[in-house]
């Protein structure tokens, strides 16, 4: 069953910030990963406000992990750590 990658990230050093997200877009590729929101509009109702949100749609939960611990996106959250306030989670999605 498919997943949703769903970060949401305040970035507080946009030259170290692109770094990661330049790194981590081949990563989570590589993964079966594919992009459905990434920085666009967004209101936010409740909770935090994070103004960065991300979600990418992975072939399963495992996928999605595997990507998470993978030498390649490790490299990119190294750019990431120190440059941002993030929470990130993998739900499965809905089967029809």
């Amino acid at each position: 069953m498919s997943a949703l990658w769903i970060a949401h990230v305040h970035v507080n050093d946009e030259e170290a910030y692109g770094r990661y997200a330049k790194l981590a877009t081949g990563a989570i590729a590589a993964h079966g990963g594919v992009f459905l929101a990434r920085g666009g509009r967004y209101v936010q109702l409740e909770g935090n406000d994070r103004p960065r949100n991300v979600v990418a749609r992975f072939p399963s939960v495992e996928a999605a992990v595997e990507c998470y611990n993978s030498d390649a996106y490790q490299e990119a959250l190294s750019h990431a750590r120190g440059a941002s306030e993030r929470d990130l989670m993998v739900v499965e999605e809905i089967g029809d």
